[in-house]
């Protein structure tokens, strides 16, 4: 190869790497950095959410769902900054969490709410519950106190308080059937139902299940205030860079789809927008 030819090929070879460069720096300069969110879920959640997370990718934000079996570690894994927030509680579940614990975790912004229900496989009527029959109820405080306050409207016990949310077994004054509570973690009482006479529900727990029919209930709570909407959490020092996170909650309080999701797995008049 000649002095002249090598020159040339250098020559070549040099505007070659120099488009390419120019052409990397053009992509960078116009390219939209790619937004990153990871939220924490309870699994009977997550398929609205992966719809909003679909949705949400035209705008160049990615949303990672991680699904949690139980209703501790999600704040756990919050708390010490492994996530950038999670959805799986409501308001009173998460101001007892931190009344035990030292999270410092806040509420964001409010999700779907749900009825919750009362559900038996035996009976269809409560007239016909037999004296001492089994009851699955939520071990947690704040639900548990949800599921007698259920049982209270349907007039099979009575509480020291009537409106009081974080009743428990103790505060119960009469209970003329003689119930027997069984006390299972909160999501495990859609699996309980097969095995008691009486279940405090959630219809997407049941749905998820395959346990019963989520919208035959013997009876449905009243009760339709915010109180209960799932929340979107976070730790009390998050910054919503780019609002990142409150994009993606515009996307679930306001998208068609995202609503049909809901309707597919809650059941149209078993939920309700907590936000308004």
């Amino acid at each position: 190869m000649t002095q002249k030819s090598n020159k040339n090929t250098l020559i070549g070879i040099g505007v070659i790497v120099t488009a390419v460069i120019l052409g990397l720096s053009f992509w960078n300069i116009n390219q939209k950095p790619q937004q990153q969110l990871t939220i924490g879920i309870s699994p009977s959640f997550a398929k609205p959410l992966q719809v909003a997370a679909d949705e949400i990718k035209a705008q160049g934000i990615q949303v990672k769902l991680v699904e949690f079996s139980d209703w501790n570690t999600p704040n756990i894994t919050l708390n010490h900054g492994d996530i950038d927030a999670n959805f799986f509680q409501h308001q009173p579940f998460l101001d007892h969490a931190k009344q035990q614990t030292d999270f410092k975790i806040k509420a964001f912004a409010k999700g779907a709410a749900t009825h919750v229900g009362l559900y038996s496989k035996k009976y269809q009527r409560f007239d016909d519950l037999p004296q001492g029959a089994s009851v699955a109820i939520p071990n947690d405080p704040v639900n548990q106190g949800r599921a007698l306050l259920l049982l209270q409207q349907a007039g099979l016990i009575q509480l020291k308080q009537v409106d009081h949310y974080l009743s428990n077994l103790n505060d119960i004054i009469t209970n003329p059937k003689n119930l027997k509570f069984i006390e299972v973690e909160g999501p495990q009482t859609a699996r309980a139902i097969d095995d008691v006479d009486l279940a405090f529900g959630y219809p997407h727990y049941l749905r998820m299940a395959k346990t019963a029919d989520p919208e035959q209930a013997l009876l449905f709570d009243d009760h339709s205030s915010d109180r209960y909407a799932i929340l979107f959490a976070v730790r009390e020092d998050y910054q919503d860079h780019d609002d990142t996170l409150a994009k993606f909650v515009h996307v679930y309080q306001n998208s068609p789809k995202v609503k049909a999701a809901l309707d597919a797995e809650f059941g149209s008049k078993l939920w309700f927008a907590g936000w308004k």
